[in-house]
């Protein structure tokens, strides 16, 4: 039984192993590749993120601006 289980593992493992090569990256499709995966023009890419508090906290205070704290524990997919 086991046999069994460790040959049909091992054909899906050698099964998957194309797939996830995917196309070779080489010099000539860099630049399509990195054009590719570069993020768009959205929104949220516009604002100044701050990633220290005290520094946030005295810009904020310096325009007027209300202070938005994104703090979280653990994967930010949620996966656990």
């Amino acid at each position: 039984m086991q046999g069994i289980l460790f040959a049909t593992i091992g054909a899906l493992t050698l099964s998957i192993i194309p797939v996830l090569s995917g196309p070779e990256l080489t010099t000539k499709t860099l630049a399509s590749w990195h054009q590719t995966l570069r993020p768009s023009k959205e929104a949220w890419t516009t604002i100044p993120w701050q990633v220290s508090l005290v520094p946030a906290q005295q810009l904020a205070l310096k325009e007027g601006k209300p202070l938005f704290v994104w703090a979280m524990d653990g994967h930010p997919l949620g996966c656990t």
